[in-house]
């Protein structure tokens, strides 16, 4: 899927997305990820998708009004290639930081396949459906990333199976200063500053935040964290559209992540 991903040059954006691969690489000091032709010139779409990679949690409404009125209808998608710019090279540079054997280029440009579908109908479900991982984790996971890049949307909900297998609130308001929580294990922990780098400092993980993970993760469990972070992280394409409002005003709302991988609300 990850090589999938890669692989995406929708026709009439090879352009954009050589540009947007070459500028989230930069930002996060990570080889970019390979581009089909040379890229655009577009210094708003640069400085967009620099924005989402450094901090979503920061773009501006003039960033984001640009970006939209620029675009018009192919926003979305443009912003689910950004994403995948910005992401799959943390992804790989977490493997490789555990161990694992490096993804691989593709061998031929796909040029038809929807990112957005690609993305959030089929990359997002494949990895939901994962159970290696307790669900505990799975969303303390979740919710760290929720708070680094501030979706209101995640910070609304709350796991049902995590709820029902020990998670709770205390237990969650301690991820934001989770080195002095007294709640959070030390599995925990060590998953959370793996999070953090994944999403701080990837070109820079440290080798004992990986041995954190290796000693307390198998290698199916290691993996399923590492596409976890970057399923949640999708949640950077609603912040920075301005679509990440929360499914209730006060409070949160219980939802399941079914077997297929998808979210079912009550």
């Amino acid at each position: 899927m990850l090589t999938r991903l890669i692989g995406l040059s929708p026709e009439g954006d090879a352009g954009r997305n050589a540009l947007v691969r070459e500028v989230c690489g930069r930002a996060v000091s990570l080889p970019p990820l390979t581009a089909q032709g040379e890229a655009d010139d577009d210094p708003m779409l640069a400085d967009f998708a620099e924005q989402f990679t450094v901090d979503v949690s920061v773009v501006s409404p003039a960033q984001r009004a640009a970006f939209m009125t620029a675009m018009g209808g192919k926003a979305f998608r443009m912003a689910a290639l950004i994403f995948i710019a910005d992401f799959v090279p943390r992804v790989r540079a977490g493997l490789a930081a555990l161990g694992f054997a490096p993804v691989v280029d593709p061998v031929v440009w796909d040029r038809d396949t929807d990112p957005v579908d690609l993305v959030l109908n089929q990359f997002a479900p494949m990895v939901g459906a994962l159970r290696e991982l307790d669900p505990v984790t799975t969303e303390v996971v979740r919710l760290r990333g929720a708070v680094q890049h501030n979706c209101r949307l995640c910070k609304s909900l709350r796991e049902g199976a995590a709820l029902d297998a020990g998670g709770t609130e205390p237990l969650y308001s301690d991820i934001e200063d989770y080195e002095g929580s007294t709640l959070l294990d030390d599995r925990q922990k060590a998953v959370l500053r793996y999070v953090d780098a994944l999403i701080w400092t990837p070109s820079t993980i440290d080798a004992d935040v990986a041995a954190g993970v290796r000693a307390h993760f198998s290698d199916a469990e290691a993996l399923e964290i590492t596409l976890d972070v970057m399923r949640n992280a999708a949640n950077k394409i609603a912040v920075a559209l301005g679509g990440d409002a929360p499914r209730v005003e006060d409070g949160t709302e219980r939802y399941f992540l079914g077997l297929d991988g998808q979210p079912v609300y009550s």
